[in-house]
């Protein structure tokens, strides 16, 4: 018979990552404004090999998952203006051309904080392209909500720093 592990048993202290506890730092966008971020999230592709009346199943192509931000949008700085400066390097509406990747495609650094403002974790969002921008409602039944700005964006991949 086995004898469990008193740290299997006894009860061991720790400090939980809270939500709100983050800062997102991305070029040409203040960190203030970034009000919600959803988690990375990758899939594994499954290949199937084929052999006699037996199917064997390896690894595929890894996907990484589209990122949705919710940003505000105040007065100033123009939260729609700075998120507009990053669509265009996409595209440029008024004269049709499109932007090479090294223009649009963004880096972003997720941390997650502590409760003393530490930094807990951080991920590095790499290549980063808009695939969606939300600028907003408006409705004069809406008693003082704010506006936001909801983005989303497809990374190449992420980094896991800690």
């Amino acid at each position: 018979m086995a004898v469990l592990d008193p740290n299997e048993i006894f009860y061991t202290a720790f400090e939980p990552k809270q939500a709100n506890r983050f800062i997102l730092y991305m070029d040409g966008m203040p960190s203030y404004i970034i009000k919600g971020v959803s988690a990375v999230t990758l899939t594994q592709g499954v290949v199937t090999l084929n052999h006699i009346n037996v199917e064997r199943k390896i690894k595929g192509k890894s996907t990484w998952g589209n990122v949705t931000m919710q940003l505000f949008d105040p007065i100033t700085p123009s939260g729609a203006q700075a998120t507009m400066e990053w669509v265009r390097l996409h595209h440029e509406s008024v004269t049709g051309r499109d932007g090479y990747s090294d223009f649009y495609k963004k880096d972003i650094t997720f941390n997650g904080l502590g409760p003393v403002g530490d930094v807990v974790n951080e991920w590095i969002i790499k290549g980063a392209i808009i695939t969606s921008a939300n600028f907003g409602d408006y409705s004069w039944d809406d008693d003082g909500n704010a506006v936001n700005i909801n983005l989303e964006v497809q990374p190449d991949y992420c980094i896991l720093n800690y």
